[in-house]
C-alpha cells in the first residue's frame, strides 16, 4: 500500500492488510476528491495555459509558456507529496514502546511548499513580463 505499512495500524490491523468499512471508504474518497483532485485540476490548468501560450503567441512569449509548464509540473509533484502524506492520516502509528498512537498532522508543510512555489513562479512571471517591455 505505501512505505512503512507495517508501522501504521487501523483497528489493530496493519495498513497493508486492512479491509475498510463502507463509511471509511467514503471518507477516504471524499479526501481524495477534495485534495488530490484539486491539485491535479490545477496542474492540468497550468499545463493547458502553457500550451495556449506556446501555440498562440510569438517566440518572445515562449519563456512564459515554459514557466507555466514548470509551475504545473511543480504542482503535480506537490500533489504526489500530499497523497503520500494523506495515505497515513487514517492510521495510528505504533511507537517504539509498542503502544498505538493516533497522530494528527495538518497539511501545513504541503501548503508551505506550494506557497513557495507559487511566489517563485509569480516573481519569475513578473521578471519575464518586464523583460518583454524592454
Amino acid at each position: 500500500m505505501f512505505k512503512g505499512s507495517d508501522t501504521y495500524h487501523l483497528r489493530t490491523h496493519r495498513a497493508s492488510s486492512i479491509i475498510l468499512t463502507p463509511s471509511e471508504l467514503v471518507e477516504i474518497r471524499a479526501a481524495q476528491r477534495t485534495f488530490e483532485g484539486a491539485y491535479i485540476r490545477t496542474a492540468i490548468g497550468q499545463f493547458s495555459f502553457a500550451l495556449i501560450v506556446l501555440k498562440i503567441f510569438t517566440a518572445e512569449f515562449y519563456s512564459i509558456g515554459a514557466l507555466f509548464a514548470v509551475y504545473g509540473a511543480g504542482i503535480l509533484g506537490i500533489s504526489l507529496m500530499r497523497r503520500q502524506q494523506g495515505n497515513k492520516q487514517f492510521f495510528s502509528e505504533m511507537g517504539e514502546d509498542g503502544l498505538h498512537r493516533k497522530k494528527f498532522r495538518t497539511s501545513g508543510n504541503v501548503v508551505s511548499v506550494l506557497t513557495g512555489l507559487s511566489v517563485s513562479a509569480y516573481v519569475c512571471l513578473l521578471v519575464l513580463t518586464l523583460r518583454l517591455e524592454s
